[in-house]
């Protein structure tokens, strides 16, 4: 039977993503994450992935990677706190899968966290949330 899932919780720290439906985990998978650290994104290109409550607001099938689910970062909280702090917020934070021509990594896409401020997955593993959460499923992403 599908995975279907209406939340979706990231703990940065756990280096885990796990999709809920009426309050009960229903598939949790190993994430890698930013280059820059598990700290909270604080602004455009220091490669961390945002902490808080945001929604799934779209989704790109033909990306550079294999497939891609748009997270609404920045928020306006987030553009105020960077404004305040004379940067620019960064955007553009995804869930994907791997660097299309690499999916033959699989899990070992593991072994360091690689991207760019985003959360990846393996390639079957983006299909399967892909399919699992409708735009507009909200995602809380913890330290």
């Amino acid at each position: 039977m599908p995975v279907r899932a209406d939340f979706i919780v990231v703990r940065k720290a756990a280096h885990e993503l796990t999709l809920y439906k009426d309050g009960q985990a229903v598939k949790t998978y190993r994430v890698a994450l930013g280059t820059g650290g598990l700290a909270p994104k604080q602004r455009a290109g220091d490669n961390r992935v945002p902490e808080g409550l945001y929604r799934i607001d779209g989704r790109n099938p033909n990306s550079n990677f294999h497939r891609s689910l748009s997270i609404s970062y920045p928020e306006p909280r987030d553009v105020a706190a960077a404004r305040a702090r004379g940067v620019a917020p960064g955007g553009g934070i995804m869930i994907h899968g791997i660097r299309n021509g690499l999916g033959w990594l699989g899990p070992l896409h593991l072994r360091d966290d690689w991207t760019a401020g985003c959360i990846a997955v393996t390639d079957e593993e983006i299909e399967e949330i892909w399919n699992a959460v409708p735009d507009g499923t909200p995602i809380r992403i913890l330290p």
